[in-house]
């Protein structure tokens, strides 16, 4: 009977800290879009949040991170979407498709992502300093997408060919969406959607 409690409370433990994190998160969105990253500190960020700055060292690794955690941790959940695309579908529906459910639920807070493209879009030298897919993830893509062409990416161009230009497209689409927020623009995922399907069947003229 223990044993199997452990997990559960276990499971429990990681949802409350999931939820205090994001409330952390929220709170410092917030305060980044209303005054400007490196105005705010982490004592306003825990205050905001309703949290001590004791606790809230235990939830977050740096103040950066709750700006750029997301689109760091960007590549390995479009790795993890490949992996779980059906083994039927073409080298480039399954990246393309792992790339959308990423756009997707990117930020799922309507508020938090204004309040994140606000703020990103004043501090521009910390976007510089990381890219919306890295090189190990790239690498991972590549390896996966030869798997499903049956080519060695170190023999084969395509399987790297394919993965640099629909990650290209995709970065194209977050970065046209980042400097776009009037009413009317469409949204990240709409923008993805556009810039994937572009690639794979514009004909260019």
């Amino acid at each position: 009977m223990r044993t199997s409690e452990r997990p559960v409370a276990e499971s429990l433990r990681d949802r409350q800290k999931a939820l205090v994190r994001q409330d952390i998160q929220r709170a410092a969105l917030r305060l980044f879009a209303e005054r400007g990253f490196d105005a705010v500190t982490t004592e306003e960020i825990a205050a905001a949040a309703g949290i001590g700055h004791s606790t809230y060292f235990r939830y977050v690794a740096s103040k950066e991170d709750l700006l750029l955690g997301t689109l760091r941790r960007a590549g390995a959940a479009i790795v993890e979407n490949l992996q779980g695309r059906p083994d039927s579908e073409s080298p480039e529906e399954a990246l393309c498709q792992a790339s959308l459910r990423w756009s997707r639920a990117f930020v799922s807070d309507e508020q938090a992502l204004d309040h994140w493209r606000a703020a990103i879009r004043a501090t521009p030298h910390l976007l510089d300093r990381v890219a919306v897919v890295g090189p190990f993830e790239r690498a991972q893509l590549t390896k996966l997408i030869g798997e499903r062409m049956g080519a060695h990416p170190d023999d084969d161009i395509r399987p790297g060919l394919l993965v640099h230009t629909l990650l290209a497209a995709a970065e194209f689409a977050f970065l046209r969406w980042l400097e776009r927020d009037d009413s009317h623009s469409p949204t990240l995922h709409q923008l993805t959607e556009q810039a994937l399907e572009g690639t794979r069947n514009q004909r260019w003229k």
